[in-house]
């Protein structure tokens, strides 16, 4: 308890508000009810869900690989079982990866405890609330020689935890903080845009229980006074309660004139779509990932996707792989040229026609060898199949015109040479 409590005197928040004091890390002010105002969850929001679900699916479907120098695959490394199989006890590798960066534009910043055994291999992959976890930075006068701890506390247990940053991954989103240490989401950019968004879709709502009609003036013959008035409207919403039909008895001597309401007038669909694309675009979303056609087709939708994969995903991509490098391996083995890799192949496969195409290309080309491409295209190995083809006629560029040297004339189709 004594380390600890040395820590917590000679350690402070790496964040300062604008006041100058210092606060916890940003991650830890990210709406801990993520709510903004009242206007419900950010989650529930439909464009904001279907960015999340297309970031963190599109990284959690991507494969994982320890290759060498030469980019062969590594299956004997203590990481493989935790990365290829089971990162821990209850998730698989989709679900972690799913899951950090669900939590990385979700909150700013995505973490994992790494476990390892007495031996120092990798045991387990445990991903922390964010919201649990703060950053505390060594207040030492020189900032190049500050060192950082992370505090998390278990919500279940109550219990808290000081971790050294070898002992976790961090991943942080592209908006990172002035002193680099911590993310900060999108959605915490965004927040007032994506609250204009959720009063919108509220605002539907309403409609839809109200049966799609507008507000309505009585027209009554009587007293004018605010409780006479009063009375009245509650006696109108007794007599055309949210349950009742469309018939409604009124007394005699009153009249229901309903207020004009058109949408299309106040450009609300164009409105509510264009905020759509506008936050789509934060998250560097493709509007045909949102159904939105209007200037795409089915024609050019896998270029789209590769747009996606370099504009979008390549960043995201490179992010997770520089951190598991630097963290689960070892000096030695990365001045072996040993790096992780994710198979974005599996992003970019094209139909079936412009796959074969590709394959063919490859093979023709000697980039793939046969069994290489049958692997690809889902298919079992040949036993003559591991070799790299190349058309007969291809010579180096220093021996073009070899052929000729020994001849007067070139020869012709049928001659032999003599």
């Amino acid at each position: 308890m004594s380390f600890l409590n040395k820590i917590a005197g000679a350690f402070r928040s790496s964040i300062k508000n604008d006041s100058g004091s210092f606060t916890l890390s940003d991650v830890n002010a990210l709406f801990f009810n993520n709510k903004i105002g009242t206007d419900g969850p950010d989650i529930s929001e439909i464009t904001y869900f279907i960015c999340m679900k297309k970031l963190s699916e599109s990284l959690g479907k991507m494969p994982i690989a320890l290759k060498d120098s030469d980019k062969n695959r590594i299956t004997d490394h203590s990481t493989y079982q935790c990365l290829n199989v089971q990162p821990n006890a209850v998730l698989t590798p989709a679900q972690f990866f799913t899951a950090m960066e669900y939590c990385r534009n979700h909150y700013g910043n995505c973490y994992a405890y790494i476990n390892r055994n007495l031996d120092g291999s990798l045991e387990g992959l445990y991903i922390l609330d964010p919201r649990m976890v703060q950053i505390w930075i060594n207040n030492t006068s020189q900032f190049t020689q500050r060192q950082y701890y992370y505090f998390y506390t278990d919500s279940l247990s109550g219990q808290s935890y000081w971790f050294y940053p070898d002992d976790i991954i961090h991943v942080k989103s592209w908006k990172i903080g002035g002193n680099g240490y911590a993310g900060k989401s999108v959605r915490e950019i965004l927040a007032t845009y994506m609250q204009g968004n959720k009063a919108s879709q509220r605002f539907l709502n309403d409609l839809y229980q109200k049966g799609l009609t507008a507000n309505t003036v009585v027209k009554y013959v009587g007293d004018l006074k605010k409780a006479a008035t009063q009375e009245v409207v509650d006696q109108m919403v007794e007599l055309a309660g949210k349950n009742t039909d469309r018939i409604v008895a009124l007394p005699s001597g009153w009249d229901i004139q309903s207020l004009d309401l058109k949408l299309t007038d106040s450009q609300f669909y164009e409105l509510k779509k264009f905020s759509g694309l506008q936050i789509a675009a934060a998250f560097g979303i493709m509007p045909n990932h949102l159904n939105n056609y209007d200037k795409s087709s089915y024609a050019n939708s896998s270029m789209q996707n590769l747009t996606f994969y370099v504009d979008t995903l390549l960043y995201n991509i490179t992010l997770y792989e520089q951190e598991l490098n630097r963290k689960l391996l070892t000096t030695k083995e990365l001045q072996q040229g040993l790096g992780y890799e994710f198979n974005v192949s599996v992003i970019l496969r094209g139909d079936p026609a412009s796959q074969a195409d590709m394959l063919n290309k490859y093979v023709a080309g000697s980039v793939y060898t046969v069994n290489e491409a049958r692997r690809y295209a889902g298919m079992p190995p040949n036993k003559d199949g591991n070799v790299i083809i190349a058309n007969g006629s291809y010579v180096k560029l220093q021996d073009l015109g070899s052929a000729y040297k020994n001849n007067a004339t070139p020869m012709k189709g049928g001659e032999d040479g003599k």
